[in-house]
């Protein structure tokens, strides 16, 4: 019984600390830009990769395998965080929170259009439902000071998804060859230099930042490479499919640290379109051959650098 603790924890664990890259993130934006934070993050990530360089391999290689590379490096970490962070700064991260909750269901679309795997009926009107919370959250939320153009922000977090879900595919496809730990880091490696620009905005005044240098190194160890740790072990002692519901927790973690951290909170409106959003997930996972697509996907441990 106690051993079994222990993968749950694990994976809750992991779900926590991805909850909590959207409230983080945008606290450390007020200091940072988005390119330098993203550097930042990058480079702690490549230090905490740098002792298992011995394990990583290209072995696997067959011709023709850099285009597929390339495209999953570029959709994650580059495009995806920097669609991503720059949504933070025009959105709440509870609402960004919320938008990513689509993810699997975006991932289920995508298997369907390239891989030809099947999408059931009841899926489709959960997609409908959740896409429609969607619009509905970003339709009624109003410009403010942490918010300036939440419909903007929301469409940039859902692009963010969209780029989630190509590497999501990618990652599908070339996991067979490659480990885990080969994929992250030549991810981290492609960060680091599509983000290198952010680098020259440092400067001598950034060492007094100390709360907001802790927060990056914070979401570059511990959010990036931690939470894939964490999750991996889950996956290796408890069934994939339980391990990938807990991934529809995230949204759930990330509004409520977003109100404990930064005071964000969601209206009456926003309410009830994030309940229907998460609804329509719940609802499209409910499928059993989506269901099984989507849990393949969400049980690879490189699938889940996201947030």
């Amino acid at each position: 019984m106690e051993r079994n603790i222990w993968p749950v924890a694990a994976v809750l664990g992991a779900v926590v600390l991805w909850g909590s890259s959207f409230p983080m993130m945008k606290a450390v934006l007020a200091v940072f830009g988005p390119w330098t934070i993203m550097w930042l993050r990058m480079a702690v990530g490549a230090l905490v990769l740098l002792p298992f360089c011995g394990r990583m391999s290209f072995a696997g290689y067959r011709r023709g395998d850099w285009l597929p590379l390339a495209g999953m490096a570029l959709c994650m970490p580059c495009l995806y965080f920097l669609l991503e962070s720059n949504a933070l700064t025009l959105t709440t991260s509870s609402q960004a929170g919320v938008v990513s909750a689509i993810l699997p269901l975006v991932v289920a679309v995508g298997g369907w259009l390239f891989l030809r795997e099947p999408l059931e009926r009841g899926s489709l009107l959960g997609l409908a439902l959740a896409l429609g919370g969607v619009l509905w959250l970003t339709l009624s939320g109003s410009p403010k000071a942490s918010a300036p153009n939440p419909v903007l922000g929301n469409l940039l977090e859902l692009g963010a998804m969209l780029m989630a879900a190509v590497y999501m595919l990618l990652a599908r496809r070339l996991g067979d060859r490659y480990s885990a730990l080969t994929l992250t880091a030549l991810q981290t490696a492609a960060g680091l230099i599509f983000f290198s620009p952010g680098a020259l905005e440092l400067g001598s005044q950034t060492l007094s930042q100390t709360s907001a240098l802790l927060a990056a190194a914070y979401l570059g160890a511990f959010v990036s490479i931690g939470a894939f740790g964490l999750y991996n072990y889950g996956l290796t002692h408890m069934a994939a499919g339980k391990a990938a519901s807990a991934i529809n927790l995230v949204p759930v973690v990330s509004v409520t640290l977003a109100w404990v951290w930064l005071g964000e909170s969601l209206n009456l409106t926003q309410g009830i379109a994030a309940c229907a959003t998460l609804l329509g997930v719940w609802l499209a996972q409910r499928g059993v051959s989506t269901q099984k697509g989507m849990e393949e996907v969400l049980a690879n441990p490189a699938a889940n650098e996201a947030g």
